[in-house]
C-alpha cells in the first residue's frame, strides 16, 4: 500500500513542462513517490485538461497536497479553485509558500514555470510539503472560504 502522506501529484501545461521535470527529480531524489497527471512536453496544450483532474483528486481527498503549474500559475489556480475543498495558492516565493500553509491550510501550491527560478520553486515545494497547519484562529478563517453566501 502506498504512503499517501510521501506521494504528491504534480500537473502542469507547456508553460509548466520544465519546471515540472525540475521539480519531479527533486521529489524523487528526496523519497517522494510523484503521481504526473501531464502534460507531458512543452508543445501547447490547454491547462484544464490537467489541472481539473489533479484537483478533483485533491478535492475527494485521495491525496493530502499537489503540486500545479502553468506559465503564470494563475490559470491553473483558478482552475483548481473551483473545487470546494481545495485551497490552491499562488505562490512566488518560499516565505509566502510556508504562510499560505500556516495560516490558509493550502493543499495545492501553483507555481509560476515562466516568472521564478527553478531553485526557489524547489524551496517553495520544500516549505509548503513540510510546513503544518497552525488552525487556532485561522480555522475560523479557513471554514469561511467555501462557504457561500
Amino acid at each position: 500500500m502506498k504512503d499517501l502522506t510521501k506521494t504528491v501529484p504534480i500537473a502542469s501545461d507547456h508553460g509548466g513542462f520544465p519546471m515540472k521535470q525540475f521539480l519531479i527529480q527533486k521529489l524523487h531524489d528526496s523519497g517522494w513517490e510523484v503521481i504526473d497527471y501531464g502534460t507531458e512536453s512543452e508543445e501547447s496544450v490547454d491547462y484544464p485538461d490537467f489541472i481539473h483532474p489533479l484537483s478533483k483528486d485533491i478535492n475527494s481527498g485521495k491525496f493530502p497536497f499537489g503540486i500545479i503549474l502553468c506559465g503564470s500559475g494563475n490559470g491553473a489556480q483558478m482552475t483548481a479553485n473551483k473545487y470546494p475543498n481545495v485551497r490552491a495558492a499562488l505562490c512566488w516565493n518560499t516565505e509566502q509558500a510556508a504562510l499560505t500553509r500556516m495560516h490558509n491550510d493550502a493543499n495545492i501550491i501553483s507555481l509560476p514555470g515562466r516568472f521564478v527560478d527553478f531553485e526557489e520553486a524547489w524551496s517553495m515545494v520544500k516549505a509548503f510539503l513540510q510546513t503544518p497547519f497552525e488552525g487556532g484562529r485561522h480555522q475560523q478563517r479557513v471554514d469561511k472560504i467555501s462557504k457561500t453566501f
